[in-house]
């Protein structure tokens, strides 16, 4: 508890600066884009939250230090690979020239520098035929390369509303902390709470007012530190499925999968081409029905932050089952079909106009 303490602290108190010394770096940090296709802000808000959450996760671990330095020198080595990744997001949000292949090619450094480091690479996913491909060892490393780069992105993806993917970063932490209590994985703990707790902090200045954004440093950052322990768990400790951490993490995943086969697939565009339909954007025009038409700021912003209550709902229904079945690879395998079928079910709801009328939200 003393790491997600210090943690939230750090956090907190570097959040707090950040928009004290605003005028010094708003020019740069400053997301002064209100009009894009994916922006639903109403007020310029520095884009630099991940420099918040990253100095709590060092901050939180570095008090582990004293009380058992080899889990403190592995957990570093963890955060030492997370640099590419958050650095390239980071200069994104201070520049906006860094493009998504180069942000993709510093996560997959990233990946590859942790595998290296900790002997973290993927070579079972209990499934036929692929296990055999991932003993071979060069497959394994591109696996692993491309699946920690991937749900990075896929993080960075959902991130479009006050308090959603840092709260669902937080819900995915505690289920990945708690499974690593039961397998008395103390490097999974101690990095699982310096997550929670820096985010906490965070959140403290995102959530609800959005006064600061957690910016592509800070999403990359959240997503690959989420991949790496989730690669870890199941590494270090067989007892845990492999697919613990793929239904633990399905919400995101299974949006960035949806988004490919619906740009790609169904529009005939680039996979990669921006658009207003993402599943959290239908749920803010649909369900969130709260003072729609208004021009104040303040209601705006409530109907932003409002948005993510319902997000973070379905990312608990994927983490739920997970967490009280997370030795039984058969019973993950089956939840994670019916996640995807009631996610498909939920989107084309919405965009028919299908949905009950005790799902939508209004003030009025």
């Amino acid at each position: 508890m003393l790491i997600l303490l210090i943690s939230f602290i750090a956090s907190t108190l570097m959040g707090m600066l950040t928009l004290r010394y605003q005028h010094l770096h708003g020019r740069y940090s400053g997301d002064h884009d209100l009009s894009g296709v994916q922006k639903f802000h109403v007020h310029i808000a520095p884009r630099i939250g991940g420099i918040a959450v990253i100095i709590g996760i060092f901050f939180g671990l570095s008090s582990r230090y004293w009380v058992d330095q080899s889990v403190w020198h592995l957990a570093m080595l963890v955060l030492l690979s997370a640099l590419p990744a958050f650095s390239a997001g980071l200069i994104e949000d201070l520049t906006k020239k860094v493009s998504v292949r180069m942000r993709l090619c510093a996560t997959l450094l990233s990946a590859g520098l942790a595998g290296y480091l900790l002997n973290a690479w993927i070579v079972n996913v209990q499934i036929i035929g692929l296990d055999y491909l991932l003993s071979i060892g060069w497959v394994a490393v591109l696996f692993t390369c491309f699946g920690v780069a991937g749900l990075s992105n896929a993080f960075n993806l959902i991130d479009g509303y006050n308090g959603l993917v840092s709260g669902v970063g937080v819900i995915i932490l505690l289920a990945i902390g708690y499974v690593g209590f039961e397998v008395h994985d103390f490097l999974i703990m101690a990095c699982s709470f310096a997550g929670i707790g820096a985010l906490a902090g965070f959140l403290l200045w995102n959530y609800p007012r959005g006064l600061l954004f957690l910016g592509d440093g800070g999403a990359y950052l959240l997503g690959f530190w989420i991949a790496e322990l989730s690669i870890l768990l199941v590494t270090r400790n067989p007892q845990v499925s492999k697919w613990f951490p793929v239904l633990v993490c399905f919400y995101p995943i299974f949006e960035t999968l949806f988004t490919i086969y619906r740009r790609v697939v169904l529009k005939k565009t680039n996979a990669g081409q921006p658009d207003a339909v993402h599943l959290h954007q239908i749920i803010f025009r649909r369900l969130v029905r709260w003072s729609v038409g208004t021009s104040n700021a303040v209601l705006i912003t409530q109907r932003n932050s409002l948005t993510s209550l319902y997000l973070w709902v379905l990312c608990a229904l994927a983490v739920a089952p997970a967490v009280l079945f997370w030795r039984n690879h058969w019973i993950l395998k089956c939840f994670v079909v019916l996640f995807a079928l009631t996610y498909i079910w939920l989107y084309r709801s919405l965009v028919k106009f299908k949905m009950p009328k005790w799902f939508v939200l209004r003030n009025r």
